[in-house]
This record gives structure tokens, C-alpha cells and sequence, in this order.
């Protein structure tokens, strides 16, 4: 049985990155979700959670949180690529389309840039629906290189 050690458990390393290299996580919302999410930010918007409100608005039925989709973005970097070890230090976001519960989105980085000297990668973000961005920006990590 193999230990976890913090080298076992540390994600790619500045040395693995390469331009071009890319990792998703998905999610189906659900109501629970959206009702958590609120919740955990204070973010109690009626255009989230009550349906009579957001029928009488532009989207004509409840939408999830924008930051919600945000949210994934950091499961892919965080968990995925660069992965653990990586520090989130920048984002920036634009939402393109709503997301409703039932949607799965997914959410996919793809690194841009890799600055070795500084140890920051600046990576694509963009969050589908069914192949239609709903939300799109880049984001920057700061990596660490492999031990000696």
C-alpha cells in the first residue's frame, strides 16, 4: 500500500506543463447546487432561486450563478491542471449565455503561456453547454518547479 506523501499528491510541475495541454471537469447542476451556493456566498438573487421572479425577466426561468461556473474553473485547476501545489492567483471572466439546473458544464483549461523565470502559467478558460460557451477568460497560476 502505497502512502501519500506530498510528492505523490503534488500536480504537474512547471517542468511538465507544455503550451497546447489541456484538462475539463464536468458537472450536471442540480437544485441542490444552486440552493448550497446561495447558501455558502450570501448570493440569494430571486433570478436564482425563485422561479415566479425569473419568469418575469429576459431569461424567463431560473438561471445558476455565473460565479457557480467560476467555481469549476477552479475544480479543473485546482484538482486537474496544474492541479495541487498551483496557486490561483488571477482571473478574468466573461459570461456569455445562462446556465440552468439540468445543465452540464463543463469546464476546460488550456495552457496559453508559461513564464519559467517568474513560474506563472497563464491558461485559457471556458465553461460549455452542449458545445456553447457560457462563460470564457484566462487565468493565471503560479507553479512550482520539481524538487532537486
Amino acid at each position: 500500500m502505497s502512502e501519500n506523501t506530498m510528492e505523490n499528491m503534488h500536480g504537474y510541475y512547471l517542468e511538465d506543463l507544455k503550451i497546447g495541454m489541456q484538462a475539463s471537469y464536468a458537472k450536471t447542476i442540480t437544485e441542490a447546487d444552486v440552493v448550497l451556493f446561495a447558501g455558502i456566498t450570501g448570493d440569494d438573487n430571486p433570478i436564482h432561486l425563485n422561479a415566479e421572479y425569473a419568469e418575469q425577466t429576459m431569461f424567463e426561468q431560473r438561471i445558476v450563478h455565473g460565479m457557480f461556473s467560476a467555481g469549476l474553473i477552479s475544480a479543473v485547476l485546482g484538482t486537474r491542471m496544474p492541479g495541487p501545489g498551483a496557486i490561483y492567483i488571477d482571473q478574468q471572466l466573461k459570461f456569455k449565455a445562462p446556465v440552468h439546473i439540468g445543465d452540464t458544464v463543463t469546464a476546460t483549461a488550456t495552457v496559453l503561456e508559461i513564464d519559467e523565470q517568474r513560474r506563472r502559467v497563464k491558461l485559457e478558460t471556458i465553461c460549455t453547454v452542449k458545445g456553447k460557451r457560457v462563460a470564457e477568460g484566462t487565468a493565471t497560476n503560479m507553479v512550482d518547479r520539481r524538487p532537486v
